[in-house]
């Protein structure tokens, strides 16, 4: 197993490396830089701004430094946000993604998983059928619907919880946004059912387990896709967290911004990549991962 997870993380650096070179050359190549929409400068004074971010350099050699910075762990400059880090950008926003997004896969898995096995001892019973409706319709609408509409009832009409903004700590603050990202996923992990014979130690081992290894075959190229949550949720509930950023930074060339959250995001897809896999091994013991 050491081997294995040895292996696979070494096997990560040559796909993270090709995100970055792709990325790279896509932001470079992409129209205008991330100083042409500021007002008209003074040739010398733009010389300087481009000399102090490396700019005026050959794109081989900007590519080849920021390589260099990116062994060190530094993710460079911010071009848009002046005098700010890209680590630090990705350091103030990332606890707000990533505490959402573990709250919603948390949740996503505690109703998805019983509502899926009760299925399953149901089967075409109302409890399997009517779990089915509503996953047919958790997985037909998608977030920027289900958030909005979340809004409207608890916070607008009922006034049971807040409407957006994000307050560390605070659970009334942290609940529509979970709810809003974990229903489409409730909807997803219901269907995974199998047998459902009518015997409770066969329900758990032969129902569970193949439910469980369809589960993690779905959560394992999804979760950091979570756990980043989405532009929507991010904006619909006003939460800091680096969507925002990611999105603004395309939009102005921040090219240090968009390459760094590009490899925060390449990451985690490998890293629950490798616990899926690690989690299917352990469900399925026919699957060896050596």
């Amino acid at each position: 197993m050491l081997r294995y997870i040895v292996r696979r993380v070494f096997e990560s650096i040559p796909t993270l490396l090709l995100i970055v070179t792709i990325a790279f050359a896509l932001l470079h190549l992409a129209p205008g830089g991330p100083f042409s929409a500021d007002k008209a400068m003074l040739p010398e004074i733009q010389h300087g701004i481009e000399a102090r971010y490396h700019l005026d350099e050959p794109l081989w050699r900007q590519y080849l430094r920021y390589l260099g910075d990116l062994a060190h762990g530094d993710l460079g400059p911010s071009f848009q946000y002046r005098n700010t880090s890209v680590n630090q950008i990705i350091a103030n926003g990332f606890p707000v993604d990533l505490t959402v997004g573990l709250c919603a896969i948390a949740l996503a898995l505690l109703v998805g998983i019983p509502i899926g096995l009760n299925a399953a001892w149901r089967h075409h019973s109302w409890w399997d059928r009517v779990p089915m409706a509503l996953a047919v319709a958790g997985i037909s609408l998608p977030v920027f619907v289900i958030a909005p509409v979340l809004v409207l009832v608890f916070a607008v009409h009922l006034h049971w919880l807040p409407a957006g903004d994000w307050v560390r700590g605070s659970i009334s603050h942290l609940l529509l946004p979970v709810l809003a990202l974990a229903l489409p996923y409730v909807a997803y992990i219901r269907t995974a059912r199998a047998k459902g014979l009518p015997a409770h130690r066969i329900l758990l081992y032969h129902t569970l387990r193949p439910s469980l290894a369809a589960v993690v075959s779905f959560l394992g190229p999804t979760a950091a896709g979570i756990v980043t949550i989405s532009i929507v949720v991010e904006t619909v509930f006003g939460l800091p967290g680096i969507g925002r950023f990611f999105v603004t930074g395309a939009l102005n060339r921040d090219y240090t911004l968009v390459l760094g959250i590009t490899i925060l995001y390449g990451a985690l897809i490998i890293l629950f990549n490798l616990l899926a896999d690690l989690c299917y091994a352990w469900i399925d013991p026919r699957v060896r991962l050596e």
